[in-house]
């Protein structure tokens, strides 16, 4: 059934204008942003067949545009949608940690690093660089790809911080595969990336890698010395 067949006042939009978005479901949220549907299904039952197809709403919109496209229906306009609300919530919760915010605590940097890199299809290697005060001056995203140590230019980070003039700076990558652990090369790329920033006397706080369902921090196994 269409949904301007529905019952006065039950279908998603008229509901979050009625009662506030809160009180509409993850499929109807997410049938709003689609505004319509395709052909044999109305945009919530598209919504409730994403959210399946994908495992949740995280996956969903860290899909690919291929992933999202092989879907009967789908097409290039509805992955925009996805990506354009994806990137509004990333801003949205970057506002945490805008220019001049002190990071209180470690997990309020995780926190905005989860929701930055958690679920992403690709490896994303990126910084935050922070003044003497260990207030944010910006957030950086370096490389995108397969990282290893030969894909991450010491250089270029000194450069970065000797440009915002940075005095100390978190460096942190994901894992798509979900699994948060460190590898050997995770650990010598750090080593790299604190033994070039010694010899322009800025400090290596913490790299941190994420995962699904944990982000591991060098700093609280020891392993920046």
């Amino acid at each position: 059934m269409a949904i301007r067949d529905w019952p006065e006042g039950e279908g998603p939009r008229e509901k979050l204008l009625q009662r506030g978005a809160a009180h509409l479901s993850d499929a109807e949220l997410l049938a709003v942003l689609l505004r319509n549907g395709v052909s044999g299904q109305n945009a919530v039952d598209l919504a409730r067949e994403l959210i399946g197809e994908f495992g949740g709403l995280r996956p969903l919109f860290s899909a690919t545009k291929q992933q999202v496209c092989r879907l009967q229906g789908l097409g290039p306009v509805k992955y925009a949608q996805l990506q354009a609300s994806a990137e509004l919530a990333r801003r949205l919760a970057g506002e945490s940690l805008q220019r001049g915010a002190v990071l209180t605590s470690p997990d309020l940097t995780r926190d905005y690093l989860r929701f930055q890199l958690a679920d992403r299809a690709y490896e994303v290697f990126a910084v935050l660089l922070l003044d003497s005060q260990h207030r944010v001056i910006q957030f950086v995203e370096l490389f995108r790809g397969t990282i290893d140590a030969a894909s991450v230019y010491p250089r270029e980070l000194v450069s970065l911080v000797l440009e915002k003039r940075a005095a100390a700076v978190i460096v942190c990558h994901n894992h798509p595969s979900g699994v948060a652990e460190p590898s050997q090369a995770d650990r010598r790329i750090t080593e790299r990336l604190k033994n070039a920033l010694a010899t322009i006397d800025v400090s290596l706080l913490d790299h941190m890698v994420v995962g699904d369902r944990e982000i591991v921090s060098f700093a609280e196994r020891g392993w920046i010395g």
